[in-house]
């Protein structure tokens, strides 16, 4: 008798460009927060940089303080992990977002994943990718599936993006070149954030690459974003990994708020 397959499941949330300190941002973040998390069992939510407005001093403090304290109101009690990239609004005041948001690039292993996978999060704030990202996906172990965070969008085709929000073609090909040929097949998704919109390409994003899924997580914040007779954009990706028979999969649904 053949055995049944075994399954499980991993729910996390993606949320991008909260801009707090941009009036009525920290409300509208805390609303898009609390719906993302409001049901689904999350283990974990991304955050993906601009999570401060542009400030200095005082007041890039107060904004990273009150955006910490509302991720830690809203998750804390749910016992929910998260992490936070660094974006372009931030990279002027990376001592501060060290203080309240941790390293602005590193490798973890995915909370309710056992460590069969590692969340990824780089440095590419200038539209660059730190040295010490690229270094760090040169290290890629090939026995653990991967979802990787960054800031600004891969010029990846296809996407119907402005390209000045996207990075360049030779940084891109910097990104890819760097993560080894044995673990490819083991990068699930690839998230971004920065061009305030949502859309995805979900297989062959760049040669070698062919089952991993690319997208780019507008507004959780006021900044940029419509919420209007226009159509909704401000809102979230709910998604999953999925666990069968050992093999790793990602699902990922925009969510409109």
């Amino acid at each position: 008798m053949r055995r049944r397959s075994s399954a499980r499941m991993v729910r996390f949330a993606v949320i991008g460009d909260s801009h707090i300190g941009y009036p009525t941002s920290l409300s509208t973040f805390k609303n898009v927060l609390m719906h993302a998390v409001r049901s689904g069992n999350k283990r974990f939510v991304i955050f993906g940089g601009d999570n401060k407005h542009g400030s200095s001093g005082a007041s890039a403090e107060a904004n990273y303080l009150a955006f910490k304290e509302t991720v830690t109101e809203v998750l804390g009690p749910r016992k929910i992990r998260y992490k936070a990239s660094i974006g372009n609004w931030e990279t002027n005041t990376r001592g501060l977002f060290r203080k309240y948001l941790g390293d602005v690039y590193g490798v973890m292993s995915f909370p309710g994943t056992q460590g069969r996978v590692k969340y990824v999060w780089l440095d590419n704030a200038i539209s660059k990718f730190s040295a010490a990202s690229i270094s760090l996906l040169k290290g890629l172990d090939p026995n653990f599936y991967y979802i990787i965070n960054c800031h600004w969008p891969l010029r990846i085709n296809g996407l119907s993006i402005d390209s000045s929000h996207m990075i360049s073609q030779q940084e891109t090909d910097r990104f890819f070149e760097a993560i080894p040929p044995q673990v490819r097949n083991n990068v699930l998704a690839i998230f971004t954030h920065h061009a305030h919109t949502f859309c995805s390409k979900l297989e062959h994003i760049y040669p070698g690459f062919p089952a991993t899924q690319f997208y780019v997580c507008g507004c959780s914040g006021a900044y940029k974003c419509k919420s209007d007779e226009t159509g909704f954009i401000r809102g979230y990706y709910d998604a999953s990994i999925s666990f069968r028979n050992r093999q790793a999969s990602v699902t990922v649904k925009h969510i409109q708020v």
